[in-house]
């Protein structure tokens, strides 16, 4: 991924995404996205990375010896530092649609952007919405006080957000209207795709935006729009 390319994929939303993946594929039906309503810290960026995936949970303690607990959750923080760059944490609360353990606050944002990481993808809950750091979006599942027992239960394997399955290392773009999952297949053409689709949608958006549209002015422009969509 160039840079040129992903400053384009930072300046877009994920509609946008969603819609250029269509048109890269040339048809409709593309379903690597999340279901349901999100939370969003930052509504000011969306958040683009390749994906580095832990299982968490809070609603009870973790059953494994506290040795065993605090070396998972250092292999946790030693995998999001290690990943390479730009990089998201897609985080499953298993504890999922009861979840109470707020694992991204002030404290783990921070640490996980010095790690230099973009943002954050969960089911799981967010808070400390005052003290977060800027510049790291975590789009998550709910709000909520207390982090409860939370602790990492796995890393590194396929989980599942909101209906979306991701695995390491896939490219995810989130913002708060949810995530999706860039095909690698589509890759080389998205960029000339996200243009395509920027400059079919002007065709409509312009006229509809000028003093006077009306449905004669709405009927040439359509014309044209579905012309450019084919």
């Amino acid at each position: 991924m160039t840079p040129e390319f992903l400053e384009l994929l930072r300046r877009i939303d994920t509609p946008t995404v969603c819609n250029a993946i269509e048109v890269v594929q040339g048809k409709r039906g593309f379903d690597a996205f999340t279901r349901g309503t999100m939370q969003c810290s930052d509504v000011s960026q969306p958040v683009v990375g390749y994906a580095v995936t832990a299982q968490i949970a809070a609603l009870t303690p973790p059953s494994d010896a506290p040795e065993v607990t605090r070396a998972r959750r250092m292999a946790y923080y030693k995998a999001m530092h290690d990943a390479p760059k730009p990089s998201i944490a897609v985080i499953e609360d298993l504890d999922f649609p009861d979840c109470i353990g707020a694992y991204w606050g002030e404290v783990n944002t921070t640490i996980h952007k010095g790690f230099g990481m973009s943002g954050a993808l969960t089911n799981g809950v967010m808070r400390d919405l005052g003290d977060m750091p800027a510049g790291f979006p975590v789009i998550a599942g709910s709000v909520g006080p207390s982090h409860g027992f939370v602790h990492v239960r796995s890393l590194g394997e396929p989980v599942t957000v909101f209906g979306l399955r991701v695995a390491q290392g896939d490219l995810v773009h989130a913002d708060r209207h949810g995530a999706v999952v860039i095909p690698p297949t589509v890759l080389p053409d998205l960029h000339k795709g996200i243009e395509k689709l920027l400059a079919t949608e002007r065709l409509i958006l312009d006229p509809a935006r000028m003093p006077g549209f009306d449905f004669n002015a709405f009927e040439v422009a359509w014309t044209a729009f579905e012309k450019a969509r084919t």
